[in-house]
């Protein structure tokens, strides 16, 4: 069983503040997680090759092919701010 101080550890990792009621649901939560894997591990997987979906899903993207781009001037015309022909975004805050 997950224990308050791993959910606390687990949420510091992740930056997020949780309630202590979000800290005692999460740490049932994530107990049955656990459990699940822990009975997943004890089944006889040999031979079965590793899947990312029950079924099988095709490419659903096009073709990465190379095609004109729009030309320079075209794309910075609608840009709200151009330096140095290019984009000019603001510097991230320190």
């Amino acid at each position: 069983m997950i224990d308050r101080e791993q959910v606390l550890h687990v949420a510091r990792l992740a930056r997020l503040e949780l309630t202590d009621e979000e800290v005692a649901r999460m740490a049932g939560e994530l107990s049955d997680v656990l459990g699940h894997i822990e009975r997943i591990d004890q089944l006889d997987l040999e031979g079965v090759a590793p899947t990312t979906h029950v079924v099988d899903v095709p490419n659903a993207l096009r073709a990465d092919e190379p095609a004109p781009s729009l030309p320079r001037e075209v794309v910075l015309e609608r840009a709200p701010a151009v330096e140095a022909d290019g984009f000019s975004v603001p510097s991230p805050q320190a």
